[in-house]
């Protein structure tokens, strides 16, 4: 069955107005994270994954950095549980090995951590505060 939805890569000049309602109703409203902490000036030079509805609405982004940082997973909560969080990943992922990036990494949220042990990232080092909130740095090598 297909889903209903799609996820596309886009730069920050094509997907800003999405991309940011995304991530504000995720981190700023939801999660409290302070506005000036969500912005910053890497979303110029990241790729970003932005999925849509069918019907063309924003629901989930995900941004990958030239050195293979993946960041601001965001889902809508109505669609948490859809495997939106999975194609945003997926699409990341894959962006990554097309690019013959040898090793990828994030800073999940801790509770998080399941999700990417699915695709196979392990935990690095020890938990930290990241705008308030309890991250753990995670790391995946990519085949070659």
């Amino acid at each position: 069955m297909s889903q209903p939805f799609t996820v596309s890569l886009v730069c920050w000049h094509d997907g800003e107005p999405l991309l940011k309602a995304i991530r504000s109703a995720v981190f700023i409203r939801e999660q409290g994270v302070p506005e000036e902490l969500e912005w910053d000036e890497h979303d110029a030079t990241c790729r970003h994954a932005l999925a849509l509805t069918l019907q063309g609405e924003a629901i989930g982004c995900g941004r990958i950095f030239t050195n293979g940082h993946i960041g601001r997973i965001a889902v809508l909560p109505q669609w948490r549980e859809k495997k939106v969080g999975t194609a945003i990943m997926e699409a990341l992922l894959d962006y990554a090995a097309a690019h013959d990036y040898p090793q990828v990494d994030v800073d999940a949220q801790t509770h998080a951590v399941p999700f990417y042990q699915r695709f196979d990232f392990v935990e690095q080092g020890e938990v930290f505060i990241d705008a308030g909130l309890p991250h753990i740095k995670m790391s995946l090598t990519l085949k070659q």
